[in-house]
């Protein structure tokens, strides 16, 4: 069972942008994480991180029957400030027709008011926010569950 897993515009300055807001870990510590977790639940996990909406809906695509290259089964997104301007990722996430979730590290509705408007959970089976680097976690064992039904 193969989960790709997004990380979308300005994730790769974790662990030194806003540590007070998504905390120290780096990217590299939380794919970590995921890999690890991911192993552990029998899952293959491949993550990728972007600051291009066109790259994103690119690998998102990539899931659709008959794609070369990275399909996958399960879609973890954190679409970051994609999530609250880019019609783009909510309609690639539509039109391959895989089971997504939504991730965030922090809570995007305790946040400014224009975070708190997502394009994207609509197209997802639900959206996990505030919990830091575990929002992935917890966003791993919900692909293991969804997978097995």
């Amino acid at each position: 069972m193969k989960v790709l897993v997004v990380h979308g515009p300005n994730l790769n300055l974790l662990g030194t942008r806003e540590p007070e807001q998504y905390g120290t870990l780096t990217l590299d510590e939380i794919n970590a994480m995921i890999g690890a977790l991911a192993g552990e639940l029998g899952l293959d996990a491949r993550c990728v991180q972007s600051n291009s909406e066109s790259e994103i809906v690119g690998l998102i695509q990539s899931g659709q029957d008959g794609q070369d290259g990275g399909s996958y089964d399960f879609l973890i997104i954190n679409p970051a400030a994609y999530t609250h301007t880019s019609v783009a990722v909510r309609d690639a996430i539509s039109a391959v027709g895989k089971p997504a979730v939504e991730v965030h590290l922090s809570n995007i509705h305790k946040r400014e008011g224009f975070r708190r408007h997502s394009y994207s959970a609509g197209a997802c089976l639900g959206q996990i926010s505030g919990f830091g680097a575990t929002s992935y976690l917890l966003a791993l064992h919900a692909a293991k569950l969804h997978l097995e039904k």
